[in-house]
């Protein structure tokens, strides 16, 4: 018997929580208010994504099949594995799209897919979704597209003119690991499509002879996706992988998914198996790497394996390594310094660099910045704070640390 649209959605919907994180930062401002178009990248909904500006972009998040010709060991959609599949024609993901908007639950568009028939098949029909909501409906909602790096350069050149955001996945943190256990990927062809998606994104924005400037190409830029745990990668490796990444493709980020061991796969994996946990120190670290000033080999230098300290955020770990440079004093430490004392935001950090240029800043200002003293004020020092012997007492990291619990024997 043929499935409903309904028992489809149900299948594709869930299939789709194995692609991490939809964020539409970095897209520009677009709304039908004044009824020249429908949908709009503003406002909140069901499936929240944020943007810098605090906006709350809600997207239908779905896969236009999972079906899949590839056998990927890590997926749970790979050829085989015996996951019930759903298929939704173009058609299909175009009328869920517009109906989802009408009533109010989404403003945007994930769609990622497994492979059918090939590469090429698979991304022209993607194109074709995007393409119909732009130009037969006039859709000004977000769309983020995950491109399949082995389908044409000319078909992810067109993604790129219809979505906001392209995304193309590494995969796993090292080439032999792709190799291992996704052998029909091929990481150079992943890299050269990544390539290509940036020197399209870096031409649209020169002007021509003319005066003119190209199409938009991908206004949000392109993201990738990092599967962590279905392999023995280190963290340490992991984050070195994402450095190079954003560096040579300019990626707005790196999205890191934790492995879920699939019941019919995990023969074929090694037995590791990191909680979310680890998935989330792994983006504190990105976060430190990208806007606080670390190094890679500082992050991971706290543990002797190459892997983040999981009960603690890897800055105040790196502080508890780091014992003799603190106490610093807010009033005339350098920026980069103050970037590094746990508990200090980028944010509070402006706001203590621009204060202290007219005043003396006490304990009570920091706090009124927004700065977490609980964790910084062992730290610090401030005009009427000093935090004594606590920095170097060995009990400071108890104070942080998750308490020890008493396991259950049932």
């Amino acid at each position: 018997m043929p499935q409903t649209l309904d028992q489809k959605l149900a299948i594709l919907s869930d299939a789709a929580r194995y692609d991490a994180s939809c964020a539409s930062s970095g897209t520009s401002r677009r709304s039908s208010r004044d009824g020249s178009g429908l949908g709009s990248t503003e406002g909140s909904g069901i499936c929240h994504a944020y943007a810098p500006d605090g906006r709350c972009i809600s997207l239908l998040k779905i896969l236009m099949t999972n079906f899949c010709i590839f056998d990927c060991a890590y997926c749970i959609n790979r050829v085989s594995s015996n996951t019930p599949r759903a298929r939704f024609s173009p058609e299909e993901v175009v009328q869920l799209t517009l109906e989802f908007y009408r009533r109010n639950y989404i403003e945007g568009l994930f769609l990622s897919s497994g492979i059918i028939q090939s590469p090429d098949k698979t991304m022209e029909d993607m194109v074709r979704i995007a393409r119909t909501l732009r130009q037969e409906h006039n859709f000004r909602g977000y769309i983020h597209l995950k491109t399949i790096p082995d389908a044409s350069p000319e078909l992810i050149e067109e993604a790129g003119l219809y979505a906001d955001r392209l995304s193309i996945n590494v995969e796993l943190p090292t080439d032999a690991s792709v190799t291992t256990y996704a052998p029909e990927k091929d990481p150079a062809t992943i890299r050269k499509a990544m390539a290509d998606v940036r020197l399209k994104k870096e031409a649209s924005k020169d002007q021509t002879f003319s005066g003119k400037r190209p199409p938009k190409f991908a206004p949000a830029g392109q993201s990738t996706q990092m599967i962590v745990g279905a392999d023995g990668a280190t963290d340490s490796t992991i984050l070195g992988q994402s450095t190079r990444l954003y560096s040579s493709y300019n990626l707005k980020r790196v999205y890191y998914s934790a492995f879920s061991p699939i019941p019919d796969a995990t023969a074929k994996l090694p037995l590791v198996k990191p909680p979310l946990v680890r998935e989330h120190r792994l983006y504190q670290a990105d976060w430190l790497l990208r806007f606080y000033g670390f190094e890679v080999g500082e992050i991971t230098a706290a543990r002797t394996d190459g892997n983040l300290d999981l009960e603690i955020d890897p800055k105040l770990a790196w502080a508890l390594e780091n014992r003799a440079l603190f106490p610093v004093d807010v009033n005339v430490a350098p920026r980069e310094m103050l970037l590094r004392v746990p508990g200090f935001g980028t944010k509070t950090v402006q706001r203590i660099i621009a204060t202290r240029r007219h005043r003396t800043l006490r304990y009570e200002d920091i706090q009124r910045m927004g700065a977490s003293l609980k964790k910084a004020g062992a730290f610090i020092t401030a005009a009427g704070w000093t935090p004594g012997a606590l920095t170097d007492t060995e009990s400071l990291r108890a104070r942080f640390a998750p308490p020890p619990e008493q396991l259950s024997l049932f």
